[in-house]
């Protein structure tokens, strides 16, 4: 779950808490699961049917793992801003965000048709296959579509559920649950704006990186690393700065993402490659390679590129990806994502973080970028 990197010295000074943001990660999956044991037997005390059905497969989603990057964040803005001692309400708050991850991931696949999810079948997808083994009535894919609705619900009902409890006992629980209720309606507003640029055949650049601003980058990095902070009582200029490492490094997380739904291994991946493409999500891949055609008079990977009705086949879904290569779009976004890992890490920096949370945070960027660190610069 946690790929190798850069050795990390100990932190300055005494920490009680995780040391590092791997111990930080699986002490969060410990919580995770008393977390998800208890709401699965307060579900059963409700109804057992809806515990099986609905609670089971979201506490068995979360469980089937994912990369934690947000937990690992958090744990950066925590230490960024001299956090140490108990870190029970940092594990806690990791933990919802797991499970307001599982909500949007839930919600998602629904809403784009996408069949897999970590190397499994996506929620709804499971769930119009149990109603097709159960032989019942009407329509699979509507049953499926009304449950997985009410369990992306369900993950964000005990994630808020849990960051109140956390906030409530913390003497920085106002700034806290700030930050939570900023990131919750931007989540909801980047998943709006992504379904209507969908719709509308959007293809400007400048939406394209608005979108992915408010759909991940900010709920990826931006605020976990803010969360964390607020946690250790971060004042303005530290917060101001994570905030800003943490908004270029979830754009690079992003349109890396991006580049992996085009281009990517289903294996590798856990999930389809090409649904992007078929559907033509407006993403920064495709505005910038649709801008390039144009520029350059390529008016057959404009044609591919722009906006027309219905799905792709897997034949034109190929032909996009050779024009994203030929237009020199795919480079664009390498470069681009270059850029803003590196820039991240300098955002960081004036933080005002010790050099050993600054090789943490490089590690993680790289994770979530594919940059590698000599690519951005190694922290000091």
């Amino acid at each position: 779950m946690w790929g190798p990197g850069p050795t990390v010295a100990e932190p300055i000074g005494p920490v009680e808490g995780p040391l590092t943001a791997l111990d930080a990660v699986r002490a969060v999956e410990a919580e995770l699961g008393h977390v998800l044991d208890e709401a699965l037997c307060r579900a059963r005390a409700v109804d057992p049917l809806y515990a099986r059905d609905v609670a089971g497969r979201v506490t068995a989603f979360v469980r089937r793992g994912g990369k934690r990057l947000r937990t690992a964040f958090a744990w950066c803005g925590w230490r960024a801003a001299g956090g140490s001692g108990d870190a029970t309400a940092l594990l806690r708050t990791g933990v919802a965000l797991e499970l307001v991850q599982a909500c949007a991931l839930i919600h998602d696949d629904l809403m784009d048709g996408s069949p897999l999810r970590r190397g499994a079948p996506a929620v709804h997808v499971d769930l119009a296959a149990m109603h097709r083994a159960a032989r019942m009535t009407g329509p699979p894919e509507a049953f499926a579509a009304s449950a997985a609705t009410l369990a992306g619900d369900l993950a964000l009902v005990w994630a808020d559920d849990l960051l109140t409890e956390t906030a409530l006992g913390s003497p920085y629980g106002p700034q806290l649950h700030r930050e939570w209720r900023a990131m919750r309606g931007e989540m909801v507003a980047g998943q709006y704006r992504d379904i209507h640029a969908q719709a509308a055949g959007s293809s400007g650049v400048d939406e394209a990186v608005g979108i992915a601003t408010l759909k991940s980058a900010l709920y990826t990095v931006e605020r976990p690393l803010a969360l964390g902070a607020s946690l250790a009582g971060a004042d303005a200029r530290t917060l101001e700065a994570l905030r800003s490492a943490g908004r270029c490094a979830g754009l690079a997380f992003q349109l890396r993402d991006d580049l992996l739904g085009a281009f990517g291994d289903p294996d590798l991946t856990g999930k389809p490659a090409g649904d992007d493409l078929r559907t033509r999500k407006l993403t920064y891949l495709l505005a910038v390679g649709l801008r390039l055609a144009e520029a350059s008079g390529d008016r057959e990977a404009a044609d591919l590129l722009g906006p027309h009705a219905g799905a792709r086949s897997d034949e034109t879904v190929e032909r996009m990806r050779t024009a994203l290569e030929r237009t020199g779009a795919w480079t664009v976004v390498e470069d681009r994502i270059t850029e803003l890992a590196a820039t991240s890490l300098r955002h960081f920096a004036g933080a005002g973080a010790d050099p050993a949370v600054r090789r943490e945070f490089a590690a993680l960027v790289e994770r979530a970028s594919g940059v590698a660190p000599e690519r951005t610069g190694e922290a000091a």
